[in-house]
């Protein structure tokens, strides 16, 4: 039985060595820029559209499968939330700027030429700014007309960050096309979802969840190091 096992053991290590040094690893770095579209997610219900934002960021890649990798990015991105007046003439935005390093499942396929991908993980986020930009006292809305005669949550206008870290998971996906052996363009759309609540939500406060929701849209590029 043991002379049986180390047979075993040797023809595994046989057809494994062939494998390990089939595909080289590849190891790549770029930039990338690109939209932001997002929202959040309050609970009670605010009435709220899509803000529009900006994201840039550098990339770094590890190839070692030929269908897997690692990809792991430093990226600045504007998320927030925008109010939904019926009323056109009011406008109110609270933008906030994250530090943002996302860490992802690479998974690849196609041809030499055009790749398509999907990307998987989490993202931790350290809110370093954040702004209100708006045509009214929002600190003032009981004096407002408009606020007097239509039932909506106010509270959000004027509250305090609770927590400036964020965490919480993404999927994107998108197209790859190798211009030559070195470099390469892609185009990328992503989903994040928080997990962690913007604003305080304690039993007592107005809100029991306040996480962010954003959409991406980039546009990057890689320079293959190895």
């Amino acid at each position: 039985m043991r002379h049986l096992f180390l047979i075993l053991l040797m023809t595994l290590a046989a057809l494994s060595t062939p494998a390990q040094t089939h595909y080289k690893g590849k190891i790549s770095v770029g930039g990338k820029a690109g939209a932001t579209f997002s929202r959040v997610n309050f609970n009670p219900t605010v009435e709220q559209m899509m803000l529009p934002g900006m994201t840039a960021g550098v990339m770094f890649r590890y190839v070692e499968e030929n269908h897997f990798g690692l990809v792991a990015e430093l990226n600045l991105a504007q998320r927030g939330w925008k109010e939904k007046f019926d009323d056109s003439q009011y406008r109110y935005n609270h933008r906030f700027t994250y530090l943002e390093l996302p860490v992802m499942t690479h998974i690849f396929f196609g041809n030499k030429r055009v790749k398509g991908f999907f990307n998987l993980g989490p993202e931790i986020n350290v809110m370093i700014a954040h702004g209100v930009s708006s045509n009214f006292e929002y600190g003032s809305t009981e004096m407002m007309d408009y606020f007097a005669q239509n039932t909506r949550h106010v509270e959000q206008l004027d509250m305090s960050i609770d927590s400036k870290l964020d965490y919480g998971i993404f999927a994107g996906a998108g197209m790859e096309i190798n211009l030559n052996t070195k470099n390469s363009l892609l185009l990328e759309g992503r989903f994040y979802y928080g997990l962690t609540d913007v604003f305080p939500n304690h039993k007592t406060d107005v809100f029991s969840s306040s996480n962010s929701m954003s959409i991406m849209v980039t546009l990057g590029y890689f320079y293959r190091l190895k």
